[in-house]
């Protein structure tokens, strides 16, 4: 008989679960999905000129198709179906729901109108269903985006790229003609740390170097001769290779372009400033303690991600996971990605927690005869559930595809509504 597992997510530690325990044996895996459509942040997180990073989902698909495998779109556990249930059901459970809720700043002023967190901020311009109402004022000169990793600048080159750049992409129409309306010329990323520390890859940060209208800015007295310190080779050799190309840009002149980036570092945000909206933000110099306040409409936090806690599963709220030794969360119930570790590593960082978890399920819960996806989907009928399977999502991308512009790969629906009338007949 085979071993059922049900999946909670279907991003790509969902996926890559699905792909390990394929590899162990006879199994049946439901990938349950509470959005129609299935990928996680390779959807609504990766941003929208990356399509290079998105021909994963080629992968996914194979796997999505396999046989053995299912995916279950527009079904939330917790509200259509209890974990309980999916527990008492199947062998194993494994919880792969990412870190969808963006970590407060803690500061005073972060709740006026202006303020987007990341997580919001990247699901409005990639059409996310949850932040596709986010109508981010964007009638502003300058926007500060607090944070030095890949998605703050992710975040600052979308919003200075121009038109033309964002041609062969799917950034959804009403995004590109807020950012295309707004009177933006400055985007400051903001780093508490110093350029070595910073998170970003050296690819992501050159991307900055190479775009028509906006020049990279960065004061040279910002930049340390050299890496200093104890760390991997590989780390130090991301660090040489990002300070080198941070001194690149120091050397340049602006020219004619419009825009500018400006990166700062050995700054933290302490306040952020104005009546009921943005006004600007106080900001704390690491090494002297001296105080900047800087003028802008809207305020971007990148300062990380957090999960949510799932109905009826453990959940460790300060550290905001599941707390789990090495994927087992308790008997029967599994962790892979980031509501595991938290929200750490690259796509590629999630395929071990997929290959450890399978390897513990298939030692620790043998085939049981268990109902699975027989009994799932007795109790969505019963409760009149309108599941979208993985057929049903080609119809979806075929939609998105055949009504793109000239260039780009796909018009996102961005309503769960619209991603449903696209699948009838």
């Amino acid at each position: 008989m085979p071993l059922t597992v049900a999946i909670v997510g279907s991003g790509p530690s969902a996926f890559y679960a699905a792909e390990a325990l394929l590899e162990t044996g006879e199994v049946a895996v439901d990938l349950i999905e509470r959005l129609p459509t299935p990928f996680g942040l390779i959807r609504g997180g990766v941003a929208p000129d990356h399509q290079h990073t998105k021909r994963v989902e080629k992968s996914y698909t194979r796997i999505a198709q396999s046989a053995g495998v299912r995916f279950l779109g527009n079904v939330e556990v917790g509200r259509d179906v209890a974990l309980d249930e999916l527990r008492a059901a199947y062998d194993a459970v494994v919880l792969a729901t990412g870190a969808p809720l963006d970590r407060a700043l803690g500061i005073k002023g972060e709740d006026k109108r202006g303020v987007y967190g990341s997580a919001a901020f990247v699901g409005w311009y990639n059409g996310h269903p949850d932040f596709a109402a986010l109508a981010p004022d964007l009638n502003t000169t300058a926007v500060v985006v607090i944070g030095n990793g890949n998605v703050a600048i992710d975040i600052a080159r979308v919003l200075v790229k121009t038109p033309a750049e964002m041609t062969e992409t799917d950034l959804v129409d009403y995004a590109a003609r807020a950012i295309n309306a707004s009177p933006l010329t400055d985007v400051y990323m903001i780093g508490r740390r110093g350029p070595v520390e910073a998170k970003f890859t050296n690819v992501e940060l050159r991307e900055m170097g190479k775009l028509a209208d906006c020049a990279p800015l960065v004061d040279a007295a910002d930049l340390p001769a050299t890496v200093e310190g104890v760390m991997p080779d590989r780390d130090r050799r991301v660090r040489e290779r990002n300070l080198a190309t941070l001194r690149e840009f120091a050397a340049q002149e602006p020219g004619a372009r419009r825009k500018r980036v400006h990166f700062r570092f050995f700054l933290k945000p302490v306040e952020i400033l104005g009546g009921a909206r943005v006004e600007g933000i106080r900001l704390e110099n690491t090494r002297t303690g001296g105080k900047l306040d800087l003028a802008c409409g809207a305020v971007i936090p990148a300062i990380g991600y957090r999960s949510q806690p799932i109905p009826g599963a453990p959940f460790d709220a300060a550290r905001a996971l599941a707390p789990n030794e090495d994927g087992r969360v308790a008997p029967g119930l599994y962790a892979v990605g980031w509501i595991k570790r938290g929200p750490l590593g690259v796509i590629g960082s999630n395929k071990p927690d997929g290959d450890i978890v399978a390897k513990r399920i298939r030692a620790e819960c043998p085939p049981a005869n268990r109902p699975g996806p027989a009994a799932l989907d007795k109790l969505l009928i019963a409760r009149g559930v309108r599941v979208v399977s993985f057929a049903d999502w080609l119809k979806i991308d075929a939609a998105e595809r055949a009504t793109a512009a000239p260039g780009a790969p796909r018009r996102k629906c961005t309503r769960i509504a619209d991603m449903l009338a696209a699948i009838e007949p």
